[in-house]
C-alpha cells in the first residue's frame, strides 16, 4: 500500500533539544513527552501506520508559555511547512503526562488558506477542501480567539435551511463555499482582524493558545483535583493530517477488538465516512458500523467499514495483536481512512467489564505480552464478585424503588415474603422468595436458607443479615431506610408512595445495594475458563492460607468448590437452629437443674456429632476450626406466643413458667454478658458435649478415611488466661475419655478467638495455653470503637462522607487502631510461642486491603465466607507479589521491636 511522502521535520531549525521526530523517538518518558506522545512513539516503533510528526516536550512548551512560539521557533517554521507542499495540512494535539489531567482540544487542518485552497481541492475535491477550511476557521476561532462555537453552528444551520438539507444530508459545494466565506467574515467581525493566511502563523498561534489554556486557573484546578503537581507540564504533538475527507473511501472512527462484556475477540465500534477525529461518536450524522455482520444484525443499510475499506479493517485486526504485545494490554484504535489507506491516530485502552478484565489479563499472559504476575496484579480482587454471582444485565432497564448498603453481592428475583416460615413455604412450592425483614436474628436462619435474597431496612455491613447472607452466597441489601415496612398490611411502602405487597415480584441487587421492581434480565455466574486459570495462578503465587467460614455441611461443600485451604471458622450455634433441634436446645437452656440440662445435651450430642462427621468428611483432612458455643442463650428462645405455648407443652410446663425462665435469662447488654467462654466456665456441660461430639466425629472419620482429621477447637471471647486453662482442662479430659473409649489416638489443637482488646494486650500470657490465635475482628472492632455493628449503618455514611472515618471500620480493617492491636497480639503471642499459628476470621478476611495487612503482619491464614474465598485468594497472591518488591519489603513492620507501633 502506497503511503504519502515522509512527514515534516524541524531538525534543521535552531531549536532546543526538547523536541524529537515521532518515528525516531523510541521509548519515551510520559512525564517528559506526555502519555499520548510516548504511546504514539511506541506505535510508530511497532510499525503501526502513524502519521509522521514532531513531539514538543513539557520543558519546551513551558518555554513557549514564557516567551511565545514565534520566538522559540525563531521564524524557521514557515520554510519547513512550505517544503511539505501546499496540499499538506497539520494537526496539533495536547499530550499531558496523565490522560486524566485533561488538556486542550486538538486543532485540525492547520494550513488551509485562500492561496493553498486550489492544491487542497485537487487532493480532496472542492467540497472536501471547503469543509476542511470551515472546520479550521471554526476550531481556530474557538480555541485561539475564544469565539462562541454556537455562532459557527448557527451558520451551518442557516445553510441547511437555505438548501433544505436534513441532519443526515450533505451540503453542496456552493453551500460549503458560502459557509467558508461567512466563517471568515464572522471571525473578522468578532476579532477585528482577518483570518490568518500564513500556515506558520496559524500553527504558532495554536501552540501559544494551548500553552495558555494549560496554565489557566480552571485547568490547573482541574488537574490538581486528579493528583497533578502544581507545575505539571504539557507536551504537544504536531503531525501531518490524515484528512478523512476526500475522494474514494475516506472517513474516521473508533474500533475495539475485544468484547466489552466478555473480553472475547469481537470487533465493535463506529466509523463515519467523510469525517475527522471523533465525528463518528459525536452524533453529527448516523455512524456506520465496523463489520458487515454487525450491520446486518442491526438491520442497517449504510455500508460498513468492512464493505467500504476491507483492507483497512484487515490492517486494524493485524495491528491489534502487535499493539497488545507492544503495550501489554488490549487497545482499540482511533483511526482515519484516506482514499482507502489506514492511519492510526491513537491507541485507546479497550473498555472492559470485570469479567472481561479477567479474560483479557489471562489472554495477554498466555500470549507472552505480560507475565502471569502482571496478570494477577491487573485484576482488582473485589471485581471477581461479577464472576461468582448472577448479576443484573447492565443493558437491562432498572426500576429502582429502594437503596441501602450492598451487604452481599449478586442479584436475585423472587416473591416478597415477610417471615422465615413463608420463605420456606414459597421455596417448597418451587418459587423463589425474597425475605424482607426490619432486621434479621438467628431464628431467621431457616428462612434465609430458603430465600433467594434478603432485604432489611436496618443494619450495617456486619449485621446479622449481612454476615449470614455472605456466608450463604445470598444477595443482600441492608439498611434500606428509605423503605417502610407495614407488617400489618404485609407491604413495603416506598418514598414515592408505591406499595409492594407480599407476593410481588422484585429483584435485590446486592452488588449495587438496590431494590428493583420486577425481573430484569440477568447474567449468570462464570467460574470456569479465564476465571479458573487466574485462580490457579493465584494459588501458585500466594504464601498465605485462605480458609472459609462454614457452619454447615452445605457451607463446607461450597467452600471446597472454591478451593479453600480449610475451614477457619465453624460457628456451632448455627447448627442448633434446625427445626429438629431448636426445641431440644431450648429445653437445655431453660432447664432448672444440671441433670435436666445434661439430659437435653445428651439428645443434642448425636446431632452435633453427625454434623461434624459430615463436615470432616467433606473437608478430607483439611484443617477445620470449630468455635464452641458463643452467642448469649436468649437468642435461641422463642418470642411469639405460639412458640411459647409449643415449648411449654413440650417441657410439660405452663406458659407462665416458660416465660419466667426466659425472662430470667434477659440481660441489659447481652453481647457483653454471659456468652462465649463465660458459658464454658459457668455451664461446663455445654462445652463438654461439644468437645465430645468433635472428638467422636474425628475418631469415626479417621477410621474410615486415609486423610486424618486434626480438629482445631476455638474458645470464643477470651480475656484471661485462666479462662483458657479452665476450658482446656475439660476439653483435654473429654479427649482422653473418647480416645480410651474408642481405642484411637487423636491429634487436635486448642486455641482462642482474640476479639476483646484485653485478649490482644495479654496475648503473651494467653499464648502459654494456646496452639493458635484467630482474630475475630468483627467483635474486636466493636469493642475497640465502642460501636454496635448492627446499628452503625444508621450513621456510618455520614461519618465516611465527612471524613470522620476513612472507611467503614467493619468493612475494611482499621489499621491504625484495631490493626495495632493485631500487631501487638501477634508479636507478644509469638514471643511466648514461636510456632503460634495466627489467623483472621472476621469479615475483614475477605477484604483485600485487610488481607495485605495480614500478610505484612505475618499471619498464616485469613478466613472469610465461601463466596469471598476467590477474592481472598487473589488478594493474598497480590500481597505476596507486592511484598516481594524492595520498597514494600522495607515497610514490613513485623521486623520492628515487638511492642513498637
Amino acid at each position: 500500500m502506497t503511503r504519502p511522502a515522509p512527514g515534516f521535520s524541524l531538525e534543521d531549525m535552531d531549536m532546543p533539544v526538547d523536541h524529537i521526530r515521532l518515528h525516531e523517538a523510541g521509548e519515551l518518558d510520559p512525564a517528559r513527552w506526555g502519555a499520548r506522545g510516548a504511546r504514539l512513539a511506541t506505535l510508530a516503533r511497532l510499525g503501526v501506520p502513524v502519521p509522521r510528526g514532531m513531539l514538543l516536550s513539557t520543558a519546551l512548551v513551558t518555554r513557549i508559555t514564557d516567551i511565545g512560539a514565534d520566538r522559540v521557533f525563531a521564524g524557521q517554521i514557515a520554510g519547513r511547512i512550505a517544503a511539505l507542499g501546499d496540499d499538506v495540512l497539520l494537526s496539533l494535539r495536547s499530550s499531558p503526562p496523565k490522560p486524566e489531567w485533561g488538556g486542550p482540544e486538538a486543532l485540525l487542518n492547520i494550513g488551509v488558506t485562500d492561496a493553498r485552497l486550489p492544491a487542497i481541492t485537487q487532493r480532496v475535491g472542492r467540497k472536501g477542501a471547503l469543509e476542511l477550511y470551515f472546520r479550521l476557521i471554526e476550531g481556530y476561532g474557538t480555541m485561539v480567539e475564544g469565539l462562541d462555537p454556537e455562532d459557527f453552528e448557527n451558520l451551518v444551520a442557516d445553510q441547511m435551511k437555505v438548501w433544505s438539507v436534513g441532519s443526515e444530508g450533505e451540503l453542496p459545494a456552493e453551500a460549503r463555499a458560502a459557509l467558508a466565506d461567512e466563517a471568515k467574515a464572522l471571525y473578522a467581525d468578532e476579532t477585528g482582524h482577518p483570518f490568518p493566511q500564513e500556515p506558520a502563523d496559524q500553527l504558532c498561534a495554536a501552540v501559544d493558545a494551548m500553552a495558555r489554556n494549560w496554565n489557566s486557573v480552571s485547568a490547573r484546578l482541574l488537574r490538581q483535583s486528579h493528583g497533578a503537581e502544581e507545575d505539571a507540564g504539557l507536551a504537544l504533538i504536531m503531525q501531518r493530517m490524515a484528512l478523512g475527507v476526500g475522494q474514494g473511501a475516506c472517513g474516521a472512527g473508533v474500533v475495539h477488538m475485544v468484547d466489552e462484556r466478555s473480553g472475547l475477540p469481537s470487533v465493535t465500534g463506529r466509523w463515519l465516512p467523510q469525517a475527522q477525529g471523533y465525528d463518528a461518536l459525536m452524533g453529527l450524522r448516523t455512524p456506520h458500523l465496523i463489520t458487515t455482520d454487525a450491520r446486518k444484525a442491526a438491520r442497517q443499510t449504510a455500508p460498513s467499514l468492512e464493505e467500504q475499506a476491507p483492507e483497512a479493517l484487515a490492517e486494524l485486526r493485524e495491528h491489534y495483536t502487535t499493539v497488545a504485545n507492544g503495550l501489554g494490554d488490549a487497545h482499540g484504535f482511533e483511526f482515519t481512512v484516506e482514499e482507502g489507506q489506514l492511519w492510526v491516530l491513537d491507541a485507546i485502552l479497550s473498555p472492559r467489564s470485570a469479567r472481561a478484565t479477567v479474560r483479557i489479563a489471562t489472554d495477554l499472559a498466555r500470549s507472552g505480552a505480560i507475565s502471569r504476575e502482571e496478570a494477577l496484579l491487573r485484576v482488582e480482587p473485589r471485581t471477581l464478585i461479577e464472576h461468582l454471582h448472577p448479576q443484573i444485565d447492565p443493558a437491562a432497564p432498572r426500576d429502582v424503588f429502594g437503596a441501602g448498603l450492598p451487604a452481599s453481592p449478586g442479584a436475585a428475583t423472587g416473591r416478597i415474603v415477610f417471615t422465615p416460615e413463608n420463605a420456606v413455604q414459597v421455596q417448597a412450592q418451587g418459587d423463589a422468595a425474597i425475605l424482607v425483614r426490619v432486621e434479621t436474628s438467628p431464628e431467621d436462619i431457616r428462612g434465609m436458607h430458603s430465600a433467594s435474597a434478603v432485604l432489611t431496612v436496618r443494619g450495617g455491613m456486619t449485621s446479622h443479615a449481612a454476615v449470614i447472607a455472605r456466608g450463604l452466597g445470598l444477595p443482600c441489601v441492608v439498611g434500606a431506610s428509605d423503605l417502610r415496612l407495614d407488617l400489618r398490611a404485609k407491604a413495603i411502602v416506598t418514598q414515592d408512595g408505591r406499595t409492594f405487597t407480599e407476593g410481588a415480584l422484585i429483584t435485590v441487587d446486592g452488588t449495587r445495594g438496590e431494590v428493583v421492581a420486577g425481573a430484569p434480565a440477568m447474567i449468570p455466574p462464570e467460574l470456569d475458563g479465564a476465571f479458573e486459570t487466574l485462580m490457579s495462578w493465584a494459588d501458585q503465587v500466594r504464601t498465605m492460607g485462605v480458609r472459609a467460614n462454614a457452619d454447615t455441611p452445605q457451607d463446607a461443600r461450597t467452600a471446597r468448590s472454591f478451593a479453600v485451604d480449610g475451614i477457619g471458622l465453624c460457628r456451632t450455634e448455627h447448627m442448633f437452629f434446625h427445626e429438629d433441634r431448636i426445641t431440644v436446645m431450648r429445653k437445655m437452656i431453660l432447664a432448672d437443674t444440671t441433670e435436666a440440662r445434661q439430659a437435653a445435651l445428651a439428645q443434642l450430642l448425636p446431632m452435633q456429632r453427625d454434623d461434624f462427621v459430615e463436615l470432616f468428611g467433606i473437608m478430607r483432612g483439611l484443617p477445620v476450626t470449630i468455635r464452641l458455643l458463643d452467642p448469649p442463650l436468649h437468642e435461641f428462645l422463642p418470642h411469639s406466643r405460639e412458640e411459647m405455648m409449643e415449648l411449654a407443652e413440650e417441657m410439660d410446663l405452663s406458659v407462665r413458667e416458660v416465660t419466667e425462665r426466659s425472662n430470667g435469662l434477659s440481660e441489659f447488654n447481652p453481647m457483653l454478658g454471659k456468652r462465649g467462654v463465660r458459658l464454658g466456665v459457668t455451664m461446663p456441660e455445654i462445652y463438654e458435649m461439644q468437645a465430645r461430639a468433635i472428638f467422636e466425629a474425628a475418631a469415626i472419620v479417621n477410621t474410615q478415611n486415609l486423610e486424618q482429621v486434626v480438629p482445631e477447637i476455638m474458645i470464643p471471647l477470651v480475656s484471661a488466661n485462666r479462662e483458657v486453662e479452665v476450658v482446656k482442662a475439660r476439653v483435654d479430659d473429654i479427649a482422653g475419655q473418647v480416645m480410651a473409649e474408642r481405642e484411637v489416638s487423636l491429634t487436635y489443637r486448642l486455641g482462642i478467638m482474640v476479639e476483646t482488646p484485653r485478649a490482644a494486650l495479654r496475648a503473651g500470657d494467653l499464648a502459654k495455653s494456646c496452639a493458635f490465635f484467630s482474630f475475630g475482628t468483627n467483635d474486636l472492632t466493636q469493642m475497640t470503637y465502642g460501636l454496635s455493628r448492627d446499628d452503625a449503618g444508621r450513621f456510618m455514611r455520614d461519618y465516611v462522607n465527612q471524613g470522620v472515618f476513612a472507611e467503614d471500620p467493619f468493612h475494611s480493617l482499621d489499621i491504625e487502631g484495631v490493626g495495632e492491636l493485631l500487631l501487638l497480639a501477634a508479636r507478644r503471642g509469638r514471643r511466648t510461642q514461636k510456632e503460634l499459628m495466627l489467623g483472621l476470621c472476621g469479615e475483614h478476611g475477605g477484604d483485600p486491603g485487610s488481607i495485605h495487612f495480614c500478610k505484612l503482619a505475618g499471619f498464616d491464614y485469613v478466613s472469610c465466607s465461601p463466596f469471598r474465598a476467590p477474592i481472598a485468594r487473589l488478594a493474598a497472591a497480590q500481597a505476596s507479589l507486592m511484598t516481594r518488591h524492595p520498597a514494600l519489603r522495607s515497610q514490613d513492620t513485623t521486623s520492628e521491636d515487638p511492642d513498637s507501633t
